[in-house]
């Protein structure tokens, strides 16, 4: 019966921190869209991150940014493949740290599904650039996905590590 409890409490924690991040994703993207002018660079309180609102209809970095309806679909249909098969490790993950590394990943993928879903494009905002060399231009979504693989990272060599001290 304990885990079964178990069980429910972290599909219920994978549901919250979806939601949750979800949530947070699309408001800042509304935020952004109805704040900022489209390609317009404006300071942030971040040093080295300012805001400058961009639509990217295609992959990471602009890749395929064709804006045909065929390719939007296609990102759309591998996209909730790729949330599906990340959710399922979620749900058999033993680790509870790794479960929310999983379920931060799912978050900030499917943020960018609903938007892509949407709008047929993503909305970025987010403009890393040190020095006036620009690095890319991203979203809290993008941002959520790769907290979560440096988490899921990070407790995998931790517990490679722990586990050749036990030998």
């Amino acid at each position: 019966m304990k885990t079964e409890k178990k069980g429910n409490l972290y599909k219920l924690n994978i549901f919250l921190v979806l939601c949750f991040l979800v949530a947070v994703d699309l408001w800042t993207k509304n935020l952004a869209v109805s704040s900022l002018s489209l390609g317009n660079s404006e300071e942030f309180f971040i040093p080295f991150i300012d805001l400058l609102l961009l639509y990217n209809s295609g992959i990471a970095f602009g890749m395929l940014d064709n804006k045909n309806q065929f390719q939007i679909y296609g990102l759309l249909v591998v996209g909730a493949i790729i949330v599906s098969y990340i959710l399922y490790l979620a749900v058999k993950e033993t680790s509870y740290k790794k479960t929310l590394g999983f379920s931060i990943i799912a978050g900030g993928a499917l943020g960018n599904i609903i938007d892509r879903a949407i709008n047929g494009f993503v909305t970025d905002f987010l403009h890393l650039k040190i020095n006036n060399f620009s690095f890319f231009i991203f979203n809290m979504a993008d941002a959520f996905i790769t907290i979560g693989a440096i988490l899921i990272i990070y407790f995998e060599l931790k517990t490679n590590s722990d586990d050749a001290k036990t030998y």
